[in-house]
């Protein structure tokens, strides 16, 4: 799963930009960077975790590349735990690739998608939940999945797995010697601190497990779909939320003909709305296309907003979209309630008795969208946002292990309580430490480690 090669990689995005940082990592990086690097000191002679100035030159034609800050680091103080140079060049295209090209010409190859992180688990700086944090770190679109991402990077999620895992191999560990050892006559009280630790696990398990709905959220976001009529604001709704004009609003019935899409923040909620082509019957060629594709949204959806005119009351259009989200999650927005007076807007609420959420908004004056923001996030984090030491499952492939390791720990419950031998409750309880181990990296295959590292940019 490790070699030896020295790699490289521009670590900061490629194109134009005022600066471009290039990575080398490996037994070979400062050899390679002293063969391009001129500067008053030699690379042998700069100090560890400095900054020095100086210029990359081609050594085969004698001739300035460009003028460069060079970042020395050596092993093991370093992210791989390798020693590590950083070229701090100009970030334009052709600088970079000229700088890239002498660097691979010196024993040096590309780095893979997320090979520099990868070295850092192989080399035992991180687990395999924190590079993961690492990814999801980069990703994060909202401050507060940064900062669950930033609860896994450091640790947190790992160090209460790894508490686990070693409880399991201490219940291991006391079950082989009243085995080997049945002489002593300890299998009883060997057998209440198995079913003591087990029951503990168990609850701390089932405690973890339920975090992945918020966590979930949190990391990958929902998908919210405006629906309606023509002409009800769901343009406009969906520029409020976004803070800017994103959708072209007029009072003419059909102006969105297209699916339009902003992603936002709701309430440290990461968001990707949607305003759909107003739903009704339409001769229109293009209008018939953007009503089915709204039709299709709306069945993907995560959330539906059903936007409602007070103005108009209730239409036959209108009743026909009500009945689509019936057994969907959805909330209606009575919009436009400037227009109208209390007894209209008594009149149509007792038309929407069967909705569970119905809220009301003057969107074009920015009225209610707070309300909204509020119902939404109470909607899918019950009114909590993961706090700085909450330890929350954001991970699909650590939901699964949790339960499959939940599994386990239930079947050698079931084992110990119909009396079997010890020895044979040991297969369910190592099944349950595998399990935990595969989240953190103690136990794992290549094949899903190079699944895992290929989703990073080439880089990091």
């Amino acid at each position: 799963m490790y070699n030896e090669d020295t790699i490289a990689a521009l670590s900061t995005p490629y194109g134009t930009g005022g600066i471009g940082v290039i990575r080398i990592s490996g037994k070979n990086a400062f050899d390679a960077a002293s063969k391009i690097f001129q500067s008053s000191k030699t690379i042998e002679k700069i100090k560890s975790h400095t900054v020095t100035y100086g210029k990359i030159v081609n050594p085969e034609l004698n001739e300035i590349v460009d003028e460069v800050l060079l970042l020395k680091m050596c092993k093991p103080n370093t992210f791989t735990r390798e020693d590590v140079i950083e070229i701090h060049c100009h970030g334009g295209i052709v600088v970079i690739n000229r700088v890239l090209d002498l660097i691979f010409k010196n024993g040096v190859r590309p780095a893979e998608p997320g090979e520099f992180t990868k070295r850092a688990f192989l080399n035992g700086r991180i687990d395999l939940s924190q590079a993961e944090a690492i990814i999801d770190l980069i990703n994060s679109k909202t401050v507060e999945s940064s900062k669950a991402a930033v609860n896994h990077l450091e640790g947190r999620l790992s160090s209460r797995l790894k508490s686990i895992r070693e409880t399991l191999v201490g219940l291991l560990a006391h079950i082989e010697v009243t085995v080997d050892y049945p002489e002593h006559d300890i299998e009883e009280i060997t057998g209440e601190k198995v079913l003591e630790n087990l029951i503990n696990i168990k609850d701390e398990l089932y405690t973890l497990a339920e975090t992945f709905h918020r966590g979930k959220i949190l990391r990958e976001g929902i998908n919210i779909v405006i629906a309606g009529k023509p002409n009800v604001g769901k343009s406009s709704l969906l520029n409020q939320l976004a803070g800017s004009t994103k959708a072209i609003v007029t009072d003419i019935p059909g102006t969105t003909r297209d699916i339009v899409e902003e992603y936002i923040n709701i309430n440290g909620i990461p968001a990707k709305i949607t305003d759909t082509a107003g739903i009704r019957n339409t001769q229109d060629v293009v209008e018939k296309i953007g009503v089915n594709k709204a039709y299709e949204a709306v069945e993907n959806a995560d959330l539906i907003i059903v936007v409602l005119s007070a103005e108009t009351g209730i239409q036959e259009e209108d009743t026909e979209i009500l009945k689509i989200i019936m057994n969907k999650k959805a909330l209606v927005l009575i919009n436009k309630t400037d227009m109208v007076d209390t007894t209209r807007l008594n009149e149509i609420h007792q038309k929407l008795k069967e909705y569970n959420i119905v809220l009301e908004a003057s969107v074009i004056n920015g009225r209610g969208i707070e309300e909204l923001e509020s119902t939404i996030s109470e909607l899918f984090l019950k009114g909590r946002i993961s706090g700085n030491d909450e330890v929350l499952l954001t991970n699909s492939r650590h939901k699964y292990l949790v339960d499959r390791a939940i599994e386990d720990v239930e079947q050698a419950l079931n084992s110990f309580n119909t009396g079997m031998p010890l020895d044979l409750v040991t297969i369910d309880i190592k099944n349950c430490a595998d399990n935990i181990g595969q989240i953190t990296g103690e136990s794992i295959d290549e094949a899903i480690m190079h699944d895992i590292f290929s989703r990073f940019c080439i880089g990091k």
